[in-house]
């Protein structure tokens, strides 16, 4: 779906640049919650797919800029040059604009679902999901963490909410929204995958290698960033998101055998190792 929404454009360079930043590796888990969240009540798959695709345009953008010198300063991402040093900061930051605009463009286009009214929806908890409130209000919470000020878990676990909790959440009432359903299960549900894979992230930056995660490792660390795990430590940490993994599968309950992929997903969130 990404392939044929990242087809056309004014500028080869730019969009270039955003298939560079969009296609090819990653675990595509955000849209992958989006599908299968869907599944859940039979919304179309197309109409899943293409929410999905919105989703990835989103999280991609914002890798692109996290990147950048002015923000985590990285060299690589997914085992490849981040999209600054492949290309240059000015088509970087461009292409990383272009992929958050593009994600509105596709949830607002009539192929993504039959009624208007659930693709204002849409657009307004993924605006909401992304914005000040949402991932970019986590972003600038993180950036001030940096400056030195005292961190406690909870001001962590409400940098993490925001930073990457808002955006599984989306991913994870998505299909709700598309269907007229209760989101609060998978609400529960997402509040609690968001919060073990963050962990999880900061137990492989501790403890893996730039060569098996695919970038820059020890970051927190170096910078004297303060993590769930390093406050918690990590064996205590650990066990924090193995129980949050139980607390999510129990939010799954009111869909039966249908969430047994939502469920495995939640597992794969603190096993995988990048």
């Amino acid at each position: 779906m990404l392939e044929q929404l990242l087809s056309e454009s004014a500028s080869p360079r730019l969009l270039g640049a955003m298939r560079y930043a969009a296609l090819g590796a990653g675990k595509r888990l955000r849209p992958f919650l989006v599908i299968e969240s869907a599944r859940l009540f039979n919304v179309p798959a197309a109409n899943a797919l293409r929410v999905g695709a919105a989703l990835e345009c989103v999280h991609c953008y914002s890798l692109v800029h996290d990147d950048l010198p002015a923000m985590d300063d990285d060299d690589l991402r997914r085992g490849k040059p981040t999209a600054h040093k492949k290309f240059d900061e000015a088509t970087a930051i461009l292409a990383g604009d272009s992929l958050l605009t593009l994600a509105f463009e596709i949830l607002a286009g009539a192929d993504t679902h039959p009624d208007a009214a659930v693709r204002s929806a849409l657009v307004f908890e993924l605006a909401k999901a992304s914005g000040v409130n949402g991932m970019a209000g986590g972003q600038m919470l993180d950036i001030e963490a940096e400056a030195g000020a005292a961190q406690t878990l909870d001001s962590i676990i409400r940098i993490q909410t925001h930073k990457t909790g808002a955006l599984f959440r989306f991913a994870c009432e998505a299909g709700a929204i598309m269907a007229g359903a209760d989101r609060a299960p998978l609400r529960r549900y997402a509040d609690d995958i968001g919060l073990a894979f963050q962990i999880t992230d900061d137990l492989l930056d501790m403890e893996s290698s730039p060569q098996a995660l695919g970038k820059a490792t020890q970051k927190d660390l170096q910078r004297g960033k303060a993590t769930i795990a390093s406050l918690m430590g990590r064996t205590a940490a650990a066990e924090k998101a193995e129980n949050l993994v139980a607390s999510a599968i129990a939010a799954l309950t009111p869909y039966g055998g249908k969430a047994d992929t939502l469920r495995e997903a939640a597992r794969f969130i603190v096993s995988r190792k990048k």
